[in-house]
């Protein structure tokens, strides 16, 4: 998975003045769990965009300084609810040696045979829970449509790799193909064809 690099600086007061001067100077406040103890520490606002305004799943080098270093996860950030500012984030650590869980995005791939005779594709879960090393974590789970009839339904059980678990129900709906109305209308009217008599043909 790719990784993105965050610098900041620790954080000597978690206190609400000082929260709130870190906010108005253009930096966000954050948390790293999963360690020993707690690291608090702020960035500038800027660095995170890349990492919160996408679609894409990341994991994070967390920089602050006098050769300490991170590596995590994203886990929980808050927005202001009309400016959408970042308010504050809190992050996870990583450890080679233990498995995490994160959602990862779903990458469609292929043609599906439902789709070419008419049908309409739905994405029904455009993000997976996904548990693995570090090392194995995906970019995305790959879903291949291509088998896809119209009418059928791409399960969890049918994606992903044997380097990470998927943290899902077995049935899962993934995406499906489904029967479009102007597929509908033709089919109910070769119905209605076949059901009625032939021109000229005596009863």
């Amino acid at each position: 998975m790719k990784s993105i690099t965050i610098k900041g600086s620790e954080r000597e007061s978690v206190g609400k003045v000082s929260t709130k001067a870190l906010r108005n100077a253009g930096a966000v406040p954050c948390v790293l769990y999963g360690g020993n103890q707690a690291v608090h520490f702020s960035a500038d606002a800027a660095a995170f965009k890349n990492l919160v305004y996408t679609p894409n799943a990341h994991t994070v080098v967390i920089e602050l300084g006098k050769g300490k270093s991170f590596n995590a996860i994203l886990q929980d950030i808050q927005v202001h609810p009309v400016s959408d500012k970042i308010l504050h984030i809190d992050f996870f650590q990583l450890f080679d040696d233990k498995e995490i869980t994160m959602e990862v995005p779903v990458k469609i791939v292929g043609t599906s045979k439902g789709v070419l005779a008419g049908g309409v594709l739905r994405l029904n879960t455009r993000k997976l829970k996904v548990k693995a090393l570090p090392k194995n974590l995906p970019d995305f789970v790959e879903a291949d449509i291509t088998p896809l009839e119209m009418g059928n339904k791409l399960y969890v059980t049918k994606v992903g790799t044997p380097d990470y678990k998927i943290m899902h129900p077995e049935n899962t709906v993934v995406a499906q193909v489904r029967i479009s109305r102007a597929a509908m209308k033709a089919a109910q009217e070769a119905a209605k064809a076949a059901k009625a008599p032939a021109k000229g043909k005596k009863k």
